[in-house]
């Protein structure tokens, strides 16, 4: 048995748990022989996606990059093709469409959910938009009406949601992730939902299925053959080996059997915080998440923007040096190394410059104890008072 990796008084930013019969579902997935890709439990859980969603199709592939990357190949990108994602968000975004070929369009968030400004989106759009990215950031779905209104706009632009933060969340009723013509989910161990490392991509039109199963087996019709449509399968198509072993997909299912009990604790999480720290707000210059009330979130974190640079990385001090990781989050891609050599034209995205400055990030998962929760507001107090 692995020694613990961190000392039992200190609070890791992030800590994986097992919540139902996650470790039965992986023994039985070993003892049936069936431990690759598309077995019975990848079936299970997709089912549970195609509920949760409302999809044509869900295929669990080994992470959500994968998903973005099934996404670009199925947009058939061409040389001088573009994609807008938000410059406040990780790298694959960008990355997965830019390895098809696609030149990026950093795009600046709004301040209020931190997801891309539908304003600044209508101003940077033109010809050579395949793809517009919003990343639902905090599993929030931001300005998903307006985001689309622009697209109306630009019928060779398709909206595919980054929801690695977002499932189970809503829009106006409708879930993150059913509003564009493909969405991809994160199952990474920092997620809601976990099974290590693992994603989901979500297809939304039936009309893109049978594309996307033959570029998910490796640019084959296997699929076809399995249904007995083709007596032999064969190369056809770009692909790759996309798929889900189904030992994670039986973590992950057990996972998702205890969706309410997960987001239960979750929510408990959350509302510690948001009531521990709201009278902090006035005293202190501090904002607290925004959930518009036709939002309903994902419960995947909770942040605190700071009043300035210098005063976020006090309080990142201070509470690693009580024993607590809190952290800061993106580093804006449209200044990074990567991001400069990618960019269609150079954009300035001074709300992300201002966001990625002053956000810092509380300990969050699901099974944090109350202990804990009360250490970790404690401690972000005593922090913020000496500012």
């Amino acid at each position: 048995m692995p020694e613990p990796m961190l000392p039992d008084n200190l609070i890791p930013f992030n800590r994986p748990s097992i919540e139902g019969r996650e470790i039965e579902y992986i023994q039985t997935a070993v003892e049936h022989g069936h431990t690759s890709a598309s077995g019975p439990f990848s079936q299970l859980a997709v089912d549970e996606l195609k509920e949760a969603t409302g999809a044509a199709d869900v295929l669990l592939t080994t992470s959500c990059t994968a998903a973005l990357e099934m996404a670009a190949i199925l947009l058939d990108l061409e040389p001088g093709d573009t994609v807008v994602v938000p410059s406040f968000g990780f790298v694959t975004t960008a990355l997965s469409f830019v390895r098809q070929g696609a030149r990026v369009l950093f795009c600046d968030i709004e301040s209020e959910t931190l997801g891309i400004d539908a304003g600044r989106l209508a101003e940077i759009m033109d010809d050579t938009v395949r793809a517009v990215i919003p990343i639902h950031y905090a599993g929030i779905g931001g300005q998903i009406d307006e985001i689309r209104a622009v697209l109306d706009e630009w019928p060779r632009a398709e909206l595919v949601e980054d929801n690695a933060q977002g499932l189970f969340a809503s829009y106006k009723g409708e879930p993150l992730g059913s509003f564009g013509r493909f969405s991809a989910i994160s199952f990474h161990e920092t997620k809601n939902f976990i099974c290590g490392e693992g994603g989901a991509f979500v297809v939304n039109n039936q009309a893109d299925a049978d594309r996307a199963h033959v570029i998910y087996d490796k640019g084959t019709n296997r699929r076809a053959f399995l249904h007995g449509q083709v007596d032999k399968y064969s190369w056809q198509d770009l692909g790759s080996s996309f798929g889900m072993a189904d030992v994670l997909a039986a973590y992950l299912y057990g996972q998702l059997k205890e969706k309410e009990s997960i987001l239960a604790k979750r929510r408990h999480v959350f509302e510690h915080y948001r009531d521990a720290l709201s009278p902090l707000v006035d005293s202190h210059g501090i904002r607290l998440p925004v959930i518009p009330e036709h939002c309903e979130q994902s419960y995947h974190m909770f942040y605190v923007l700071l009043p300035d640079a210098e005063a976020r990385n006090q309080v990142l001090k201070s509470m690693n040096d009580d024993g607590i990781y809190a952290t800061f989050h993106y580093v804006p891609l449209h200044s990074a190394p990567g991001g400069v050599a990618v960019a269609a034209r150079e954009l300035a995205c001074p709300v992300t410059d201002d966001v990625s400055r002053r956000l810092l990030r509380l300990p969050f998962y699901t099974s944090l104890a109350q202990a804990d929760l009360d250490r970790v507001t404690e401690s972000f107090t005593r922090a913020v008072d000496r500012l």
